[in-house]
């Protein structure tokens, strides 16, 4: 991971892929943020640039590590026959948005355990039942096919 300060515009932090591309955020001073592509050989030279909302930054960053985390999961679990790691997004519709996440009783209507919350780019590991879900929170969960996908209509529907 390269950072380089950006001076008068913000600070710049991104890294060369495998496939030889090189992607980073642009902090801008202001407070926005940029997601930019270009290539390995010419970091100045964006091939892209994206503005970023404070939300969509966000979002990104909990697709990104809840992805991870899942990962890592799940490769954890291999070898365990019918234990399956999953992804929830906790949508502005969702009868659960701004409740405590003991309200939709996950773990005793499906079985399935919530391990943890991305939230903002930040784990928060093995949620009580006490925590607030919020629009946009990434809940990571493990159990059987069946249980998650049990939990996936609670989450949507009650």
């Amino acid at each position: 991971m390269d950072e380089t300060d950006l001076p008068g515009i913000g600070r710049r932090k991104d890294f060369v892929t495998a496939s030889g591309r090189r992607i980073g955020v642009v902090e801008l001073r202001e407070g926005k943020t940029e997601l930019i592509v270009s290539t390995w050989d010419d970091p100045d030279t964006c091939q892209a640039s994206i503005p970023l909302t404070g939300d969509e930054a966000s979002a990104l960053g909990n697709l990104l590590g809840g992805q991870h985390l899942a990962m890592t999961l799940a490769e954890d679990h291999k070898g365990i026959p019918g234990i399956v790691t999953r992804q929830f997004s906790i949508v502005a519709d969702s009868p659960f948005q701004n409740q405590p996440m003991g309200k939709a009783s996950i773990r005793t209507r499906t079985g399935v355990s919530i391990v943890a919350i991305m939230r903002e780019g930040e784990v928060v590991p093995s949620p009580g039942p006490d925590v607030v879900l919020h629009t946009g929170d990434l809940l990571v969960a493990v159990g059987t096919q069946e249980g998650l996908d049990a939990a996936a209509d609670i989450l949507r529907n009650g």
